[in-house]
C-alpha cells in the first residue's frame, strides 16, 4: 500500500485511482506533462513497473500542493470514464479544500520540500555557490559536453512531441507550417515601429528557419529581430527552434537558451548572465564556471532566443554601474548581448510585435517579419491537421467555398482555431454552412468553445469563471498565473480542453514554480470578453470603456508598468455584439436577450462615436475589423462614409486579413477614396483582398517587399476597380515577370489616369514594354518611369514614342527621372473604345498637330552619334515647345549639329544645351550656325556657368504662311509709328574668355543676326579691357542698328569709359549709356520703344517711318548715367568735352560720394559748352555748404538753367530750358543747413536773376532773425511766383514780422503762416501789384500785448484785404481789441476767425464783439458748429444820426445793458449788408438774441441776404425775427432750411414773404407746410416776379399744394432753377406742374443732387451722337451739377408713367433746361421714351 493511501486513510479510494489511472497510462503522462512541465517522462531511476510507476507520478502530483491536487482529481473526473460510485468519493474527498485539509498533516510540508526536484535529471547548484576549482582542459572539456547534452534533452524533453488532449484530432499538437518569413533591408529603428524609413522587405524566396542565421559568414548582424502581429506563430517558432536543435538540425549551434520575457518578468532581482543562464535555464551537474568559460570561448556558436520582447517590462538602462560583466536587469543583460559586451560573438533573436522596440537593439539588427499563412500554406495545415482524416476533403471544399474564412486562416492562429471548428462542424452539418457559421474572427472562437462542450453541453459556470480570470489578468497586465490563483474546477477544466498551457518558472536559485497561462493571447481575451458581456456583475458603463482602439504597443518602463495585451478585445467586443451572438450569449448568461441587447447596442453606439473620430492608420485598421466584426451594415455604412478622402497608412504591417476588412467596409461607400501604403509590410497576395473595391481612385504602393508576386496579385485586382485613376508601385523588386502581368492588365483599365512605376530598378525591355501602353490608355495624364535603369538607346526609344505619339505632351528624362506627361484627346473614352478602327477625323488631326511636345534630356550621357539620331527623329515629329539637352556630351560638334538644325526644328520656346563641354572655339560656330534662324528670340552663352540656351518666338509671317508676307508689309505704310511690330534678338556671350583678339571674327558671325530685328549684345563678364572696348568700338558701325550693348565687367580703365561716351555722335542707335565704374557696370542702349532698326535702312520705302525717325531723333533724350566714380576737375572736363558732339537733348546723371568745389565749378562752366543739355543730376553726392551758392550763381553763367533744386546737400538737380521755352526760373535750396549769416549773400545771387518765379528755402536753420531778413530782401528780390520759408524754426515774431512786410511788397498775393505740426510759411507773388491780399495765419499762440502790433500792421496793409486767423489763441477780449485797433482810410477790410470759443459764446456775445469794430460792418457770419465768426469791415466809418438811433431804440423793449449794445449795433452794422446764422441756439437766452436781431434787423434798411440755417428758435423769437424781417424791404436772398418751426412759427414766416417783391433766392427745405402755411406762401410767391431759384424739398407737398404752387409760380418767368424734390407730388400734382413749364422759359435745371442712378448725358457740343446713350451718373460725378446756379427737381416722389409722359411733353418745350433730376420716382419705360423722342437741345443731365 503507497504511504500516502495510508496517511489519508484512504487505502480503497486510492486503490481504485491506480487502477483506473493504469488503464490510460498516456493521459496521465499528458497530466503530469502539463501540471509538472520539466518531469522527465523517459528517467532511467523511475522503476519499470507501471503501477509503481503511476503511483510515484501522483506521488509527484501531489507533493505540488493543494491545488494542483484538486484540479488533477477534477480533470480525472471530467475526462476519464469515472464509474459514479467512485467520482463521488473522488470529488468528496480529494476534490474540496475541506476534505483534503483535514486529512493532511504537519508533514506534508517537508515532504514536498525533500521531494521538490525529484524527479529531474540533476540536482540543483546554483552558479553563485560553485567552487572555483582548477579544471584540466579535458575535464573542462567532458563538463562542457555533459552540460551541452542536457541541455538537448532538456529541450527535446519541453519541446519535442506533444500529447493530444481527450476528445481533439491527433495531430492537432504535431501539425506545423512554417509562416511566411521575408527579411527587411532597411535598418532599424526603435522610435518608428521598428525599421528606419521605409520597411524594405525582400520578395520572392521565403527565409526558411535555417536562413534566419547566416553562420557561414563573419559578416552581417548577430541579432535577429522577428516582428509579426499576435497570432502568428513567433513563440511556436521559438518552441521549433528548440526542437529542431535538440532534434540536431541546427548543428551550427552548440547551445541554445530559450528565454520568455512574460516569465521573466516575474525575476526582480539582479542576475549575472551565468545566473540567468543556469539558474534560470538549467545548471550543469558540476562546475558551472568552468561550463562558461566554455561557452564564451565557443560564442560564436551559442544562440540565446528572447521571446516576447513587447512584454519586457523592466527599463532598458544603458548605465552599467558594475561594467559589463556585473548584475543587472535582465533587459539590461539582453542589451549587453545585443551590443556584443557580454559573450561577444553570440547569436541573439528577439520575437516582438510591431511598434516602438526598446532603445537598446542595435540599428545593424537584422529584421525579418512574419507574415502569416497564404493560400498554399493554408491548405497545407488543413491537410495536416486532418492527415488521413475522411473530413480533409470536406475541410479544404469549405474554406474553397468561404473567403471570408480563408482571408481569416491567414493568421496561423485562427488557421488553427478554424480547424478545430470543421472538425467539429461537418460531421453534423451540411456543406457549405461555414459561410454561415463562421463569418468572422469573434463567431470562429465562439464555435470553438461549441465544439468543446461535452456533448452539446455548454459550460456556462466554467466559461464564465475562466472569462473572469483571463480578464482580471488582462487589466492586470499579467498573462502568468499560478495554481492559487485558479479555482481547481477552472484550471481541470481549461487544462482538459486545452485552453491553458504551463511551464516552469525560477525564481530563486533552488525554488521553481508551475506556471500557467491561456495558450494564447487571443483566446484570453475572448474568455475576457465573453464575461464583459454575459456576466450580470459587468453594466454597460464599465463595457464600454473596454471598447477602444490601440494603436501600437508602446514601451512600457518601470518597475509598476503593465502589459497592455488587449490587441483583440475590443475586436471580440464588437464581434459579441453581433445579433447572431445573442442566443449564444443568452445561453451563457442564464438571461432574456433583451438585456443582452442593451449591451450590444452600447458597443456599437461607442464603435459609431470612434467612426466619427479623426484617427491614425494603425487604429482604422483596428476599427475597421471592429465594425467588421458587428455585422452592422448602418454601422458599416457610417465608417466608411467617415474616412478620409486621402487615408494612409504607413510604417506598420498590415496583414490580407486587414486589407480584406477594409474593401469589405469600403463597400458601404458611395464617394470615391485615396488609398496610400508605404512603408508597410504586405504579403504578396494582399492586393488580392482589394479585388472589386470599385471606390477606390487612388492606389499607391511604396515598398521593397513587392515583387513579382504580389504585381501578378494586383494585375488580378486592378481590371476589378471600376474608379481606379491612379496606381502607383514604387520602390519595390518587380522583375520582368512582374511587369509583363501588369501590362497585359492595365489596357483593361481605360480610366487611369496616372501610374507610377518609381524605383523599381526595371530594365531596358520592361520599361519599353511599359511605354508601348501609352495609345491603350485614352484618359491617361503622367506616366512615372523615374528611378530605373534605362540607357541611352533605350532613351532614344522612348523619344520616338514621345515624338509620335501625339498624346505625350512631355518627356523629362534627368539621372534617375523619366517621366511622361500626356495631354488626352478631347474625345471621350467611351468614343474611343466605340469606334477604335475608324479614320482620323480632321478635327483629330488638327487637335494632334496643334499639340507641342516638351523634351528634356538632362544627364542622360547623349554624345555626338546620338544628337544626329535625335535630330533626325525631332525633324519627323510635331512641334516642340521645349527641347532641354543639358548635362549631356555633346560637346563643340554636338552643340553645332544642334545650332545648325533649329532652323528645321519646330522649336517654339526653348533649345538648353548648356553643360555640354563647349568650348571657346565652338561659341563661333555656333554664331554661325544660328545667322538664318528666323524664330531665335535670345541666345544666352556662358563658358564659366556652361550655359548654352536658344529662346525662341513665332514670327508673325511664320504664323500666317508666305503668302500673307506681302500684305503685311505692306499693312506697316498705314501704321502708327508707334504701331509698327517689334522683333528683337539678344545674344549673351557672357563669362567667355573673349579678348580684343576674337573681336574681329565674332562681329563676322553676328553680322548676318542684324536684319533680323533689333539686336541685344551682352559681352559681359568677358576680358576685352581697353583695347578690346575701342577696337569693339570701331566694329560697332558695321553691325547696324544695336538695341543695347552690355560690356559690363570687362576691366575696363576710366579713360576708356569716358571714350565710350563718343558713342552719342558715332552711333545713331544709342540713347542711353549706364556706367557704374566701381561695378563695372557699362550698358549701351537704344530708344526704349524699340525704333531704331528704322535707321538701318531696311525699310526705305517707307516715307512715314523715315519722317518719325527723324522727329524721334529731335524729340528722345539722350541720357549719361556715371555712377560710383572719382569726379575730379580733368575727368569732368574730358567728359563734357566728348558730349559737346552729343546730339541732344542729353540727360547727364552723375554720382560719386563727394564732389569737391572745384569739381562742381568746373562741370558748371562747361555747361554752356553744352547747349543740347536738357537735365543734370548730381544724386547721392556729398555736396559742400559752398554749393548753394555756386548753384545760385548758375544764372548768369547759364541763362538756359531754367530750375535748380538742391536736397540736403546730396541730389542736385538742373533743369534746362529749350530755345522756345520763357518760364521763370525756379530755384530750390532745402535741407541745406542755411542760416541767418548767409541770406544777404544768397538774396545778391539770386537777384541777378531776372526771370525768379519760385524760391524754395524749406527745411534749414533761417529762425526769425533769418526769416526778417529774407522778408527784407524781398524788395530786391524779383520773385513773380512763391517763397517757401517752412520748416525754419518760426514763431510768433515771424508772423508779426510777414504782416508788417506787407506794406512794403506791393507784389504779394497771398500769405500763409502755420507754427502748428505743419510748420508752414508761404508767400505767393504776382507779377504785378496785387490790390487785393490774403493772409492766413494758424496756430500762432498769439499773447495780448501782440494785438496792437498786429492792429498797427494791419492798418498800415491798405492792400490786406481778408485776414484769417485760425486757433491762434485769440480770445473774445483779444478779438474786440483787435477790431477796435485796426483803422484804416478808406476800403474794405474781413477778419475771418476761427477759435474754440466761438461755438460757445452765442449770438449775443458774437454780436457785442462786433459792436466794437472801428469801421461799418457790411457782413457778419457765425457757425457755432464750426466755431467760425466772420465779420466784413468798411472804412472810413459814417456816423449815423443819433436821433434816428434814439427813435428806433425807443422802440425796442430790452434792458439797459442790451439797448446800449443796440444802440452800438446800429451804429456799427448801418450798413449791414448779409447776416448770417448757421448752427447758432437761439432759445438758451430766453429770446434775448431773437428780440436783439428784431431791433437790429428794424434798423437794417440796406440787408440783402438773410440765413437761418440747422438752428434751433423758439415760437416767440420767429415771430421776433419774422417782424424784423417784414421791414427789411431791399432782401434779395432768404434762407430757413433745416430748421424745424411749430405751424404758428411757418406762419409767421409766410407773412413776412408777402411784400417781399425784390426776392430772388428762396429756400425753405424741410419746413413742414400744409395748407394754411402753403396758402401765405402761394400768395406771396405770386408777387415774386423777380425770382430766380426756389428750393421746396422734403416739405410734404401733395398733389393740391402742387396745383396751388403752380399756379403761384405762372409770374415767375426768371426762374431758373426748381427743387421740388422728396415730397408727395404725385400725377395730377405733375399735370399742373407741367402746364406752366413752357411759360418759364429761364428755367434751365431741375435737381441740384444726383443720388447716383441712371442718367443720360447727350454728347459735348459739336459731336454727334445718338440719343439713346445711358449712363451711370454718381455721386462723386455731379460736383459740376451742385455748384451749378440753376435747379429743378421732383427726385423722390409719386410720379406714375402716365405722369411722367405728361411731364416729359412739357420739358420738350423747355428749350434751355441743362438739368432734370426725375429719380426716385415710378417713371416705367414710356416716360424713358418720351423724353428720348423730345429730349431738349441744352439738356446735360438726365436722372
Amino acid at each position: 500500500m503507497d504511504p500516502i493511501g495510508l496517511q489519508l486513510g484512504t487505502k480503497n479510494l486510492w486503490s481504485w485511482l491506480v487502477r483506473l489511472l493504469s488503464k490510460d497510462p498516456e493521459w496521465l503522462n499528458s497530466k503530469m506533462k502539463f501540471f509538472l512541465p520539466n518531469t522527465d517522462m523517459d528517467s532511467r531511476n523511475e522503476t519499470s513497473d507501471p503501477e509503481q510507476r503511476i503511483i510515484l507520478q501522483l506521488r509527484k502530483l501531489h507533493v505540488q500542493g493543494l491545488a494542483t491536487w484538486q484540479s488533477f482529481i477534477h480533470c480525472v473526473c471530467m475526462e476519464l470514464e469515472v464509474p459514479l460510485d467512485l467520482e463521488v468519493p473522488l470529488l468528496s474527498t480529494w476534490g474540496c479544500d475541506d476534505g483534503l485539509t483535514s486529512q493532511l498533516g504537519a508533514k506534508e510540508k517537508s515532504q514536498r520540500e525533500s521531494q521538490l526536484r525529484h524527479g529531474l535529471k540533476r540536482p540543483h547548484q546554483s552558479c553563485e555557490s560553485s567552487p572555483c576549482r582548477k579544471q584540466s582542459r579535458k575535464q573542462q572539456l567532458e563538463l562542457a559536453k555533459k552540460y551541452l547534452q542536457l541541455l538537448r534533452t532538456s529541450a527535446l524533453q519541453r519541446y519535442g512531441s506533444r500529447i493530444s488532449g481527450s476528445g481533439q484530432p491527433h495531430t492537432f499538437h504535431q501539425a506545423y507550417v512554417p509562416p511566411i518569413l521575408r527579411r527587411a533591408t532597411a535598418p532599424l529603428d526603435t522610435q518608428v515601429g521598428g525599421i528606419m524609413g521605409n520597411p524594405k522587405v525582400e520578395d520572392g524566396t521565403d527565409v526558411s528557419i535555417s536562413d534566419l542565421f547566416n553562420t557561414r559568414t563573419n559578416k552581417g548582424p548577430r541579432v535577429t529581430i522577428l516582428l509579426g502581429k499576435a497570432g502568428m506563430g513567433k513563440t511556436t517558432l521559438a518552441h521549433r527552434l528548440c526542437q529542431k536543435w535538440a532534434e540536431g538540425h541546427l548543428d551550427c549551434f552548440q547551445a541554445l537558451f530559450l528565454f520568455e520575457f512574460r516569465h521573466l518578468n516575474l525575476i526582480t532581482r539582479f542576475l549575472t548572465l551565468p545566473q540567468l543562464l543556469f539558474d534560470l535555464y538549467l545548471s550543469p551537474e558540476s562546475d558551472p564556471d568552468a561550463v562558461f568559460q566554455y561557452l564564451e570561448k565557443n560564442a560564436d556558436q551559442v544562440l540565446l532566443i528572447f521571446d516576447g520582447l513587447d512584454e519586457a517590462l523592466q527599463p532598458c538602462s544603458s548605465m552599467d554601474p558594475e561594467g559589463p560583466d556585473g548584475p543587472g536587469p535582465v533587459l539590461a543583460l539582453f542589451s549587453r548581448l545585443c551590443h556584443g559586451t557580454l559573450l561577444p560573438g553570440c547569436w541573439v533573436m528577439a520575437t516582438s510585435r510591431p511598434g516602438k522596440l526598446p532603445a537598446c537593439l542595435p540599428r545593424e539588427a537584422a529584421v525579418v517579419h512574419m507574415l502569416g499563412f497564404d493560400g498554399p500554406r493554408v491548405e497545407e495545415y488543413v491537410n495536416c491537421f486532418f492527415s488521413s482524416q475522411p473530413s480533409r476533403e470536406g475541410a479544404l471544399e469549405e474554406l474553397q467555398a468561404n473567403e471570408r474564412l480563408r482571408s481569416l486562416c491567414a493568421v496561423p492562429a485562427l488557421c488553427q482555431v478554424a480547424c478545430l471548428c470543421l472538425h467539429h462542424l461537418l460531421p453534423d452539418h451540411a456543406p457549405g454552412q461555414s459561410a454561415a457559421l463562421l463569418p468572422t474572427m469573434t463567431q470562429l472562437y465562439m464555435q470553438m468553445v461549441l465544439a468543446l462542450s461535452p456533448r452539446g453541453h455548454l459550460p456556462t459556470t466554467s466559461l464564465l469563471g475562466l472569462g473572469e480570470v483571463a480578464l482580471r489578468n488582462l487589466e492586470t497586465g499579467k498573462v502568468t498565473f499560478y495554481a492559487k490563483d485558479i479555482p481547481p474546477p477552472l484550471m481541470a477544466f481549461g487544462a482538459t480542453h486545452s485552453l491553458l498551457t504551463s511551464f516552469c518558472i525560477c525564481i530563486d536559485p533552488g525554488h521553481q514554480q508551475t506556471g500557467y497561462a491561456f495558450t494564447h493571447f487571443s483566446l484570453q481575451e475572448f474568455l475576457a470578453a465573453l464575461h464583459l458581456m454575459a456576466s450580470p456583475k459587468v453594466d454597460k458603463d464599465l463595457l464600454t470603456e473596454h471598447v477602444t482602439l490601440n494603436s501600437r504597443w508602446v514601451l512600457r518602463t518601470g518597475p509598476k508598468a503593465r502589459l497592455d495585451l488587449s490587441d483583440h478585445l475590443p475586436i471580440f467586443l464588437a464581434g459579441l455584439a453581433s445579433c447572431t451572438c445573442r442566443p449564444f450569449l443568452s445561453h451563457l448568461a442564464q438571461c432574456d436577450e433583451d438585456w443582452l441587447g442593451t449591451k450590444q447596442a452600447a458597443v456599437v453606439q461607442a464603435l459609431k462615436k470612434l467612426a466619427t473620430r479623426k484617427l491614425t492608420g494603425p487604429k482604422v485598421v483596428e476599427l475597421l475589423h471592429c465594425v467588421d466584426e458587428t455585422q452592422e451594415p448602418e454601422l458599416a455604412s457610417l465608417t466608411a462614409q467617415s474616412l478620409p478622402y486621402q487615408l494612409p497608412f504607413h510604417n506598420f504591417p498590415l496583414t490580407y486579413t486587414d486589407l480584406a476588412v477594409l474593401t469589405n467596409i469600403l463597400k458601404h461607400r458611395e464617394a470615391p477614396i485615396h488609398l496610400d501604403f508605404e512603408g508597410c509590410t504586405l504579403e504578396p497576395q494582399c492586393p488580392e483582398a482589394l479585388v472589386g473595391c470599385g471606390q477606390i481612385e487612388n492606389l499607391s504602393f511604396k515598398s521593397r517587399k513587392c515583387g513579382d508576386a504580389f504585381a501578378e496579385a494586383l494585375s488580378r485586382s486592378l481590371p476589378t476597380m471600376g474608379r481606379l485613376q491612379m496606381l502607383g508601385l514604387a520602390g519595390s523588386k518587380i522583375t520582368a515577370r512582374g511587369i509583363s502581368h501588369l501590362v497585359k492588365a492595365l489596357p483593361l483599365c481605360p480610366q487611369l489616369e496616372e501610374v507610377s512605376f518609381q524605383d523599381n530598378q526595371l530594365n531596358d525591355q520592361v520599361v519599353l514594354n511599359i511605354v508601348e501602353v501609352l495609345p491603350h490608355l485614352p484618359r491617361l495624364r503622367k506616366l512615372d518611369l523615374s528611378g530605373n535603369s534605362v540607357c541611352v538607346s533605350t532613351l532614344l526609344c522612348l523619344t520616338k514614342v514621345a515624338v509620335t505619339c501625339p498624346t505625350v505632351s512631355m518627356l523629362q528624362a534627368r539621372e534617375a527621372d523619366l517621366i511622361f506627361l500626356l495631354s488626352p484627346s478631347t474625345k471621350t473614352t467611351a468614343e474611343l473604345q466605340r469606334a477604335p478602327d475608324l479614320q482620323e477625323s480632321d478635327g483629330q488631326r488638327k487637335e494632334a498637330q496643334s499639340r507641342s511636345l516638351t523634351l528634356r534630356l538632362q544627364k542622360c550621357q547623349l554624345q555626338v552619334h546620338d544628337a544626329e539620331t535625335l535630330i533626325a527623329l525631332l525633324q519627323e515629329g510635331r512641334q516642340l515647345e521645349e527641347v532641354d539637352l543639358s548635362g549631356n556630351q555633346l560637346e563643340d560638334e554636338g552643340c553645332r549639329l544642334m545650332a545648325e538644325a533649329v532652323s528645321q526644328l519646330h522649336i517654339t520656346r526653348k533649345l538648353d544645351l548648356s553643360d555640354n563641354g563647349l568650348s571657346a572655339a565652338g561659341v563661333h560656330c555656333v554664331l554661325r550656325a544660328v545667322r538664318a534662324c528666323w524664330t531665335l528670340e535670345e541666345l544666352h552663352i556662358s563658358l564659366l556657368h556652361k550655359t548654352v540656351v536658344f529662346m525662341f518666338y513665332q514670327d508673325p509671317e511664320q504664323q500666317e504662311g508666305p503668302q500673307k508676307r506681302a500684305a503685311f508689309v505692306d499693312s506697316l505704310m498705314l501704321q502708327m509709328p508707334s504701331e509698327l511690330p517689334l522683333s528683337s534678338r539678344r545674344m549673351r556671350l557672357t563669362h567667355c574668355g573673349l579678348q580684343a583678339k576674337h573681336l574681329e571674327q565674332l562681329c563676322k558671325a553676328l553680322g548676318g543676326s542684324c536684319h533680323l530685328g533689333h539686336l541685344h549684345l551682352d559681352f559681359s563678364g568677358n576680358e576685352l579691357g581697353d583695347e578690346g572696348a575701342a577696337q569693339l568700338a570701331q566694329l560697332l558701325p558695321g553691325l547696324g542698328a544695336l538695341q543695347s550693348l552690355n560690356l559690363s565687367k570687362n576691366g575696363l580703365s576710366l579713360d576708356a569709359v569716358l571714350d565710350l561716351a563718343r558713342c552719342f555722335s558715332t552711333l545713331q542707335w544709342v540713347f542711353h549709356l549706364d556706367i557704374s565704374f566701381e561695378k563695372q557696370h557699362i550698358l549701351l542702349r537704344g530708344d526704349k520703344t524699340g525704333r531704331g532698326i528704322w535707321t538701318t535702312g531696311s525699310l526705305p520705302d517707307l516715307p512715314a517711318a523715315a519722317e518719325f525717325w527723324g522727329f524721334r531723333r529731335r524729340c528722345i533724350p539722350r541720357s549719361l548715367c556715371l555712377s560710383e566714380c572719382p569726379l575730379e576737375p580733368l575727368t569732368l572736363t574730358r567728359l563734357c568735352a566728348a558730349l559737346e558732339a552729343c546730339p541732344g537733348p542729353l540727360e547727364l546723371q552723375l554720382s560719386c560720394e563727394v564732389l569737391s568745389d572745384q569739381s562742381l565749378e568746373t562741370l558748371l562752366h562747361c555747361l554752356p559748352r553744352l547747349p543740347q543739355l536738357s537735365l543734370l543730376q548730381l544724386s547721392q553726392t556729398g555736396l559742400s555748404p559752398r554749393s548753394p551758392f555756386l548753384l545760385a550763381d548758375i544764372f548768369s553763367l547759364c541763362p538756359r538753367v531754367k530750375k535748380v533744386d538742391l536736397r540736403s546737400l546730396h541730389h542736385a538737380t538742373l533743369h534746362f530750358r529749350s530755345n522756345e521755352e520763357q518760364e521763370g526760373v525756379c530755384c530750390g535750396f532745402t535741407g541745406c543747413s542755411l542760416s541767418q549769416e548767409h541770406v544777404e549773400s544768397l538774396c545778391w545771387l539770386l537777384s541777378k536773376c531776372e526771370d525768379l518765379s519760385q524760391v524754395d528755402l524749406s527745411v534749414n536753420l533761417l529762425g526769425d532773425s533769418g526769416i526778417r531778413s529774407v522778408l527784407e530782401c524781398l524788395p530786391q528780390v524779383p520773385i513773380s511766383g512763391s517763397l517757401d520759408l517752412s520748416h525754419n524754426n518760426a514763431s510768433q515774431e515771424s508772423a508779426l514780422c510777414l504782416v508788417e512786410t506787407l506794406s512794403s511788397c506791393p507784389h504779394v498775393r497771398e500769405a500763409s503762416v502755420n507754427l502748428g505740426s505743419e510748420q508752414s510759411f508761404q508767400i505767393h507773388f504776382s507779377k504785378e501789384d496785387q490790390a487785393g491780399k490774403t493772409l492766413r495765419l494758424s496756430e500762432c499762440s498769439f499773447h495780448p500785448e501782440h494785438m496792437s502790433r498786429l492792429a498797427t500792421s494791419l492798418s498800415q496793409s491798405l492792400q490786406l484785404m481778408e485776414l484769417m486767423l485760425t486757433r491762434c489763441c485769440l480770445g473774445q477780449e483779444q478779438l474786440t481789441t483787435l477790431l477796435s485797433l485796426v483803422q484804416r482810410p478808406a476800403g474794405m477790410f474781413s477778419l475771418r476767425v476761427q477759435e474754440p470759443w466761438v461755438g460757445r459764446a452765442g449770438v449775443l456775445s458774437l454780436l457785442e464783439v462786433c459792436a466794437q469794430a472801428s469801421g461799418n460792418v457790411t457782413e457778419i457770419s457765425i457757425s457755432e458748429t464750426q466755431q467760425q465768426l466772420c465779420v466784413q469791415l468798411e472804412f472810413p466809418r459814417q456816423e449815423e444820426n443819433p436821433e434816428a438811433v434814439a427813435l428806433r431804440l425807443a422802440h425796442c423793449d430790452l434792458g439797459t445793458h442790451h439797448s446800449l449794445l443796440v444802440g452800438q449795433l446800429m451804429e456799427t452794422c448801418a450798413r449791414l449788408q448779409q447776416l448770417s446764422l448757421s448752427q447758432v441756439n437761439l432759445c438758451e437766452d430766453d429770446d434775448a438774441s431773437s428780440l436783439l436781431l428784431r431791433s437790429l434787423l428794424l434798423s437794417l434798411s440796406e440787408l440783402k441776404k438773410f440765413r437761418l440755417t440747422y438752428s434751433r428758435v423758439s415760437t416767440e423769437g420767429l415771430a421776433h425775427l419774422a417782424s424784423g424781417l417784414g421791414h427789411c424791404h431791399h432782401l434779395e436772398e432768404l434762407e430757413w432750411s433745416n430748421t424745424q418751426f411749430d405751424e404758428e412759427g411757418t406762419k409767421a414766416l409766410m407773412r413776412a414773404l408777402e411784400e417781399k417783391r425784390t426776392l430772388k433766392r428762396l429756400d425753405l427745405s424741410h419746413l413742414l407746410l400744409n395748407g394754411s402755411t402753403l396758402a401765405l406762401l402761394t400768395r406771396g410767391l405770386s408777387h415774386m416776379t423777380l425770382l430766380q431759384s426756389l428750393r421746396l424739398n422734403r416739405n410734404s407737398i401733395g398733389d393740391v399744394d402742387c396745383c396751388h404752387l403752380s399756379e403761384a409760380l405762372r409770374a415767375a418767368t426768371s426762374l431758373e432753377e426748381l427743387d421740388l424734390s422728396y415730397n408727395q407730388i404725385g400725377d395730377a400734382g405733375i399735370r399742373c406742374l407741367a402746364t406752366i413749364l413752357p411759360g418759364l422759359p429761364e428755367l434751365r435745371k431741375i435737381e441740384c443732387v444726383v443720388w447716383g442712378g441712371l442718367s443720360l448725358r447727350p454728347p459735348e457740343a459739336g459731336v454727334a451722337a445718338p440719343a439713346d446713350v445711358l449712363w451711370c451718373q454718381g455721386e462723386g460725378a455731379s460736383e459740376d451739377l451742385i455748384a451749378a446756379p440753376r435747379s429743378h427737381s421732383l427726385s423722390a416722389n409719386s410720379i406714375s408713367p402716365a405722369g411722367g409722359v405728361k411731364l416729359a411733353q412739357s420739358l420738350a418745350l423747355c428749350r434751355r433746361l441743362e438739368e432734370l433730376m426725375l429719380g426716385c420716382n415710378d417713371l416705367g419705360d414710356c416716360t424713358a421714351l418720351e423724353l428720348a423722342r423730345e429730349l431738349p437741345q441744352h439738356l446735360r443731365v438726365l436722372q
